[in-house]
């Protein structure tokens, strides 16, 4: 073996972190290992680690390349046209059964939610009707208290990794990063169950992020074909042991969770493609495409099974979730100065909304940290707080008289509905309580009205909109799945009408419009989305006629935004210590070459090594890939054969086909495994060395590389730009780019760049001197 220069991939299959040459290894090695005790002290300085429901884990990248070695060469050319015709149909049917559970389990999760918080809110209701105001809070936050610690257990006991929306998890995943149970069945579980919960408890939290979330898992366990643990296997998806062909289920999954959130297909397709993805092509536009039509298809077949009474209370609204008919946007050239205005006005809120995001989160993980207990006791204390605001708040408002000729029945008893009794007379309502003693989704229902211009006092606005703000960021971080959109939604619908309200008849713009743009402002101003977003807020309203106006907030807000920080989902990544590859190179690496942040030592193989070699590599390095070297006598001179993984060596170890003497048996080696030997299991579920077990003679012979190495990796002159290697690694999704020399009579290979090598912490880690330009 020959040691040169580092390959610095993340970790094997057996979660160790592997040395990249330059001491690092056991101070990351003892970091991974204990819990995370103070995150403003803390520097990842590796980029190997990741901070998953407030524990640090090894993180591994994913094999995306395609892998063209001897062994799977023969595989392409002895497939048949019906082996063909079957794996084409397979991801059809696959991307028709993501549709169909995603639409389902949407469809589920929103009727639940629905009946469990508007039972519940009924209740108090019928009490605050009867005067008993006391025995209405106690049932009010005894069931939300309740509500939420369930959701709260089930996060911090089974599934930590499904707290938050997820959203920044899969957008991670599909950049390449395989982070620790991100997409494990545990995890959707908890995502389900404890997503209903936790909206039903009455927190400022949406359910759309964790959807996402939920449909990408949804994919990733149809995709690997079930689960070991669980004892769910599917022979017949052995198709798809690769990476490859999961990241297109996962992005097809992700899509099916936007629209089934919001029932929003074409918005589903979009926010994969501009947010979610890393890499697109043609041929997912049109899957992406057919799973989200999928789900459209069976959230309009079971919302009109609902209509006949069969849900509940839930079953009164449409595919549309805030239909605006109303609203036709004739405005004039002093309107759209109202316009700008609020698309400042997101910008300026959104990102001072990301910035506290990120204090909050920082500060529950000194707590979260603590143990499961902490993580529950803080769910209780931030749900037990929401409830006293939810029903306190509403005692500052006053009583309006309800207003003559409505349609809607005023105040509304039993039932959820625009004006809330509360504690007021006959023939008045509480417009606060409106808001707060609500669902999220009838809320927003109320903000978008357009049929009563005073429906909301201005006092009653600006405390709703303090309230959900704030709430908002207090609320998310804690240990239950909760999605940022319905928050931000709340709170932007909220002070849009309260432009609307303050402006008066300086526009004539209708309130109801006022509402959707100051939303489209906020989400803007946080998310920093454009074309996904105002696609879903068209579908989400159903008034085309909004589209300029909605294009122009959007491109407003989130210009304004970008001038403070970044998105709230690229936030969280960073905090989370997942190293992200960006589109674009930053400005420091155009001054250094690929070769200056290759550093030794470089362990390669020979085309035919002995047993015991590479035992030691496996054992003592936790590199994922092995550059392989034809030497005399196979060869004249020294020469790049290729690169082998560390998982098809342990394959080929285990299976023991060795030989003697030094020789080349490829042939034979051929003819003895099949390609889905070396199929890649899903959730490290593949051989560790530690199963690897060898005899002293064994050790002593040798084994040929040749079949499973691949023999056209990607390949760069040493001297190339390291943006420009940068921007190579990620276009092509690359897990190892290989360095070779610029001038011959040199090792054939000078090191190898991983995702490691790209990350700021590591390049001025080696050159301080550089400044990072942000």
């Amino acid at each position: 073996m020959d040691h040169r220069q580092p390959e610095s991939d993340y970790v094997d299959g057996g979660g160790d972190i592997e040395n990249d040459g330059r001491g690092s290894d056991a101070s990351s090695f003892s970091e991974a290992r204990e819990p995370l005790l103070n995150l403003r002290s803390r520097i990842n300085t590796t980029s190997q680690i990741a901070i998953v429901g407030a524990k640090v884990y090894p993180i591994e990248s994913l094999d995306y390349e395609m892998i063209e070695n001897d062994l799977f060469k023969q595989d392409w050319r002895s497939r048949k046209r019906v082996q063909i015709f079957q794996y084409i149909f397979l991801k059809w049917t696959l991307a028709l059964l993501i549709g169909l559970c995603t639409g389902l389990v949407g469809f589920l999760n929103n009727m639940a939610v629905e009946n469990i918080a508007g039972y519940k809110l009924v209740i108090t209701s019928d009490l605050m009707f009867n005067d008993k105001y006391l025995q209405a809070f106690a049932a009010f936050a005894g069931t939300n208290v309740i509500l939420a610690i369930c959701a709260g257990a089930l996060c911090a006991y089974i599934a930590p990794a499904a707290a938050g929306s997820g959203i920044p998890e899969v957008k991670a995943y599909l950049n390449g990063i395989d982070a620790h149970s991100i997409l494990a069945p545990s995890t959707l579980f908890v995502k389900i169950f404890g997503s209903i919960l936790g909206v039903s408890a009455g927190l400022v939290v949406g359910k759309e992020g964790p959807m996402v979330h939920t449909g990408a898992c949804i994919a990733n366990l149809l995709g690997q074909g079930g689960s070991r643990k669980y004892r769910l296997t599917w022979k017949w998806l052995r198709y798809f042991k690769n990476d490859r062909d999961r990241r297109d289920l996962i992005t097809c999954g992700a899509a099916a969770g936007v629209a089934a959130a919001f029932r929003a297909p074409v918005g589903g397709v979009l926010f994969a493609l501009e947010e979610a993805a890393s890499w697109w092509r043609s041929a997912l536009l049109w899957r992406t495409f057919f799973t989200t039509a999928i789900v459209a298809v069976v959230l309009r077949s079971l919302i009109n099974f609902c209509r006949g009474g069969n849900c509940g209370l839930f079953g009164q609204g449409g595919l549309i979730m805030f239909e605006m008919h109303s609203a036709i946007p004739n405005y004039t050239n002093a309107d759209l100065l109202a316009v700008v205005l609020i698309g400042v006005l997101g910008g300026l809120l959104g990102s001072i909304y990301n910035f506290f995001v990120d204090k909050v989160l920082r500060t529950y993980t000194l707590v979260n940290e603590r143990g499961p207990s902490f993580r529950v006791l803080l769910v209780a204390v931030i749900t037990l707080l929401t409830s006293c605001f939810a029903f306190g708040l509403p005692w500052l408002a006053k009583c309006i008289p309800c207003p003559n000729g409505s349609e809607k029945e005023c105040p509304t008893i039993g039932r959820s509905g625009n004006y809330k009794s509360f504690q007021c007379q006959p023939g008045h309502y509480n417009d606060l309580a409106s808001l707060f003693l609500n669902t999220s989704d009838d809320a927003i229902r109320n903000l978008l009205s357009s049929t009563n211009r005073n429906e909301f006092e201005i006092s009653s606005l600006i405390i709703f909109f303090a309230g959900t703000y704030f709430l908002g960021i207090a609320t998310y971080g804690i240990a239950i799945p909760s999605g940022l959109f319905i928050p931000v939604i709340l709170a932007g619908a909220t002070y849009g009408r309260l432009v609307g309200r303050l402006l008066g008849s300086l526009s004539t713009l209708d309130l109801g419009l006022f509402s959707v743009l100051g939303a489209a402002s906020f989400l803007g101003g946080t998310m920093r989305m454009t074309v996904s977003l105002c696609v879903i807020l068209l579908e989400l309203t159903n008034n085309l006629l909004m589209l300029p106006l909605i294009m122009l907030v959007l491109l407003i807000s989130k210009t304004v935004a970008d001038s403070f920080n970044h998105g709230v989902y690229d936030q969280i990544v960073q905090m989370k210590g997942l190293p992200y590859l960006e589109a674009h190179a930053e400005p420091y690496m155009k001054h250094l070459a690929a070769g200056d942040v290759c550093s030794g030592p470089l362990i390669t193989f020979s085309g035919v090594e002995k047993v015991g070699n590479i035992m030691h590599a496996l054992e003592t390095t936790g590199h994922n890939g092995f550059p392989v070297i034809d030497e005399p006598p196979f060869t004249d001179a020294p020469e790049l054969c290729g690169l082998v993984l560390r998982s098809h060596l342990l394959v080929l170890l285990d299976r023991k086909k060795f030989t003697k003497n030094r020789v080349v048996c490829g042939g034979q080696v051929l003819r003895t495994y099949d390609a889905f030997d070396f199929a890649k299991p899903g959730l490290g579920k593949g051989l560790k060395v530690s199963d690897i077990d060898l005899t002293p003679e064994e050790m002593e012979m040798y084994v040929d590389l040749h079949p499973i190495t691949n023999s056209s990796p990607y390949m760069v002159v040493e001297t190339m730009s390291l943006a420009k290697a940068a921007i190579l690694f990620r276009q092509l999704a690359l897990r190892h780019l290989c360095v070779i020399p610029k001038t011959p009579g040199r090792h054939p290979v000078v090191g190898i760049l991983t995702r490691h090598d790209f990350m700021p912490e590591h390049v001025l880690g080696l050159y301080p001197e550089l400044v990072h330009h942000k």
